[in-house]
């Protein structure tokens, strides 16, 4: 998940993942800013936080989400919400 310690959306999701028992490795895109560029390169130009890349067993390319809802990221996850 790339994020900022600032974000409310990226505390929100962090604490989804948390919950749910998904485990996850943190970016602060303000800390690093190759991976702050990379987050514009999969937005379009934008800064967008959370970005979260997902990794699912069987696929060839992560999955690139930004800002997901809840409900959406659960879905992508297969999680019941």
């Amino acid at each position: 998940m790339y994020s900022t310690s600032w974000c409310s959306d990226c505390r929100n999701a962090k604490c989804f993942l948390r919950e749910h028992g998904i485990p996850y490795d943190e970016i602060d895109i303000d800390k690093d800013q190759s991976a702050a560029q990379q987050v514009i390169r999969w937005s379009g130009g934008r800064r967008v936080i959370p970005t979260l890349r997902i990794i699912r067993s069987g696929q060839f390319e992560p999955i690139i989400v930004h800002n997901p809802p809840l409900n959406k990221l659960a879905k992508l996850l297969g999680i019941d919400y």
